[in-house]
């Protein structure tokens, strides 16, 4: 159902120090075909070649998504993570991974997204195939279309009918994206015209991750994406922009996810 692919723009939101990262591995993303693009946001896939004894650890900075990934000896659907994300590359390598849009893989899953935050699947559990068999399909196929390819049949094992509640879920996220002075669950719940109640099972049955953390989550991905790229910041003005009390919480928070305080984030970005 997909002859061809169609790229999307490599945003840098979500990557620790973009530009280094760049020298090392290659990012794609491609859009799904028609029939998925209703649960799909897009495909990425990273592949790399590094010479014997070269590796490099790159961190990402995993948002509310949930994805299928197929990795050598590590396919798997993975849950909303928490948490900062390191994978070391070495050698030569080609990871392809799904990125289903917010609260679409509720319906693949039938119960609660947050049962599997911070957790892995074998892709078994979810769509009708073996795990080992799936995983050498997308991997041995030839070029980047030919994986793509070999996904998209194994997610379409598994369809579900288009839940028009994420429709909502979308909305809620988007306003969170575009509306930056929304940094408490009240004003985000007072936003969508929703109680805080609401909005926090509707985050943990569809989302898998607290509105909160959802909040924090994204406005640290600010930051980081701003620091990135060498600007010029007041850190206490953007601290609390970011809604934190003072600058010393932004900075424990900041330096728990990326790694590195964010005055030093900023230094090592400029010198890659």
């Amino acid at each position: 159902m997909m002859t061809t692919l169609q790229s999307v723009p490599r945003p840098t939101r979500g990557v620790v120090n973009p530009m280094a990262g760049e020298k090392v591995f290659r990012l794609e993303r491609y859009l799904p075909a028609e029939d998925l693009a209703p649960f799909v946001e897009h495909f990425w896939l990273v592949a790399w070649s590094l010479p014997d004894g070269v590796t490099h650890v790159q961190r990402t900075l995993p948002r509310h998504a949930i994805h299928v990934v197929f990795d050598e000896g590590r396919t798997a659907v993975f849950g909303v993570m928490t948490g900062g994300f390191e994978y070391t590359l070495r050698g030569t390598g080609r990871v392809l991974g799904a990125s289903f849009r917010p609260g679409a893989f509720r319906g693949f899953l039938k119960t609660e997204v947050q049962s599997i935050t911070d957790r892995e699947l074998p892709l078994s559990a979810v769509f009708a195939c073996d795990d080992a068999a799936a995983e050498r399909s997308v991997l041995d196929a030839p070029d980047d279309a030919g994986m793509v390819a070999a996904a998209s049949a194994i997610l379409r094992t598994a369809l579900p009918a288009v839940d028009p509640e994420t429709a909502r879920i979308t909305s809620i996220l988007e306003a969170i994206q575009h509306h930056r002075e929304i940094t408490q669950v009240r004003q985000l719940a007072e936003h969508v015209d929703l109680s805080v109640r609401r909005l926090q099972l509707l985050f943990k049955d569809y989302i898998g991750a607290s509105p909160k953390w959802v909040i924090r989550r994204n406005r640290l991905l600010d930051a980081a994406d701003l620091l990135a790229k060498g600007k010029l910041i007041d850190l206490a003005a953007l601290a609390q922009q970011l809604g934190y009390y003072d600058q010393s919480h932004f900075t424990t928070d900041f330096e728990k996810l990326i790694g590195k305080p964010p005055a030093d984030y900023r230094r090592s970005c400029k010198e890659s």
